[in-house]
C-alpha cells in the first residue's frame, strides 16, 4: 500500500546511516490468542468473482488485524501473516506476526508483538525478514529473537520484500521510487528512480527483480494510468516494462506461476490477475478492495490472499 493512499483515507477507519544489532534481543512474543477467529470451509459457494476454471476458494479464516503480508514457513509448515493494526506509518509498537495452519487455523494470533507497521515478509537461512516503516527487521524464527535491525534512514514505508538465489534482500520503499538492498549487513539506497512508479510488489528471479508498481499519483490517492510489471536486471541495473506497459492496476501482491507468468493483486480493485511475459493480464478472481500481499504455493497448487479491510486471509486452490 502507498502511505499517500492511506493517509488521506484514514487508514484507522478505512480498515476498522544503517544499523545491526550485534547482541540478539528479544522480540515480545505471546502464545495467547487475544482474538476467537473464526475459519470457513467453503465447498460451493463464495462472494467472490472467479474464473471457476482456475481458482476454487478453499478457505477463509478471521480474526486478523489489517493483515499485510502473507509467506509460508517449508520448514515447518505453516504460514506467518503480518498485522499492521491500524496506521501504517506510525510508530505505535502494535504490529504483530501471526501462525496460521496449512488448514487455516490460527495456530498464535501473535506470536511476535511489539513491532510497528509490520508489512512485507521473506525467509532466508531460518530468519523471517519484515519491512516495518523504517526499518528491515531480522527475526531468527526458532528463538523468536529479533537478531538485526536494519534502519533506512529517513524512510517512511519500506513496503515489500524479497531474498535473491544469493542471499540479497530486496526492499521496495513505495513513495520514494527506491528499492533498497541488505548485503553483507549493509542495508542501502540499491536503485532509486521516478521510473519505478511508486514500487509496491517485489519478486526476486535468476539475474532480475520483477516490480509491482503501483503508478503515480494524480489526485490523492487515484491513478490517472495505473500500474504494471516492471523487470530491473541485478547486474546492470537497467530496467524495462514486461510487454508494452500496458496498465494492469494498483498492484500489491507479486508472485511467479512457475510458467513464466506472474499473479498480482489490484489492492484498489480487489481483483487478481495472472500476468503473461508481454504483460497482458487476465482476471481470475474479484473479491473486495484490500487484497494485498500473496503467497503462491506451486507444489501444493494454493494461494493465500490477505484482505486488509474485512481482516482475513483467504486460501484458493489452483485447478
Amino acid at each position: 500500500m502507498n502511505l499517500k493512499i492511506l493517509a488521506l483515507i484514514t487508514f484507522t477507519t478505512l480498515l476498522a546511516g544503517c544499523s545491526s544489532e550485534d547482541n540478539q534481543t528479544e522480540a515480545a512474543s505471546s502464545s495467547t490468542v487475544n482474538k476467537a477467529p473464526q475459519k470457513e470451509m467453503v465447498s460451493d459457494s463464495t462472494n467472490a468473482v472467479s474464473n471457476e476454471d482456475k481458482m476454487t476458494l478453499a478457505w477463509k479464516v478471521d480474526g486478523f488485524s489489517n493483515p499485510e503480508c502473507v509467506i509460508y514457513d517449508e520448514k515447518r509448515n505453516v504460514l506467518y501473516v503480518s498485522n499492521l493494526d491500524g496506521s501504517p506509518f506510525e510508530k505505535d509498537g502494535k504490529g504483530t506476526i501471526s501462525v496460521v495452519s496449512m488448514d487455516g487455523e490460527v495456530l498464535e494470533a501473535a506470536w511476535i508483538v511489539g513491532l510497528n507497521s509490520p508489512k512485507g515478509l521473506t525467509i532466508y537461512n531460518d530468519k523471517l525478514y519484515v519491512a516495518d516503516i523504517d526499518t528491515l527487521v531480522e527475526i531468527d524464527i526458532e528463538s523468536r529473537l529479533i537478531s538485526n535491525s536494519y534502519l533506512a534512514t529517513g524512510t517512511t514505508f519500506l513496503n515489500d520484500v524479497a531474498v535473491s538465489d544469493s542471499g540479497e534482500i530486496f526492499v521496495t520503499e513505495t513513495n520514494l521510487n527506491r528499492i533498497y538492498r541488505l548485503h553483507d549487513k549493509q542495508f542501502d539506497i540499491w536503485l532509486e528512480s521516478s521510473e519505478l512508479e511508486m514500487p509496491n510488489g517485489i519478486y526476486a528471479e535468476q539475474q532480475r527483480l520483477i516490480i509491482g508498481a503501483w503508478g503515480n499519483m494524480t489526485d490523492g490517492f487515484a491513478t490517472e494510468i495505473p500500474g504494471h510489471l516492471k523487470e530491473v536486471n541485478l547486474d546492470s541495473k537497467k530496467m524495462n516494462s514486461l510487454g508494452s506497459g500496458t496498465p494492469v492496476g494498483n498492484i500489491d501482491g507479486l508472485k511467479s506461476d512457475g510458467n513464466g507468468n506472474y499473479y498480482v493483486t489490484d489492492w484498489m480493485a480487489g481483483k487478481l490477475f495472472l500476468v503473461t511475459p508481454t504483460g497482458e493480464a487476465t482476471q481470475l478472481l474479484e473479491i473486495e478492495q484490500g487484497t494485498a500481499d500473496i503467497e503462491v504455493l506451486l507444489d501444493k497448487k494454493m494461494i493465500f490472499i490477505p484482505l486488509m479491510k474485512s481482516n482475513q486471509l483467504v486460501a484458493y486452490k489452483i485447478n
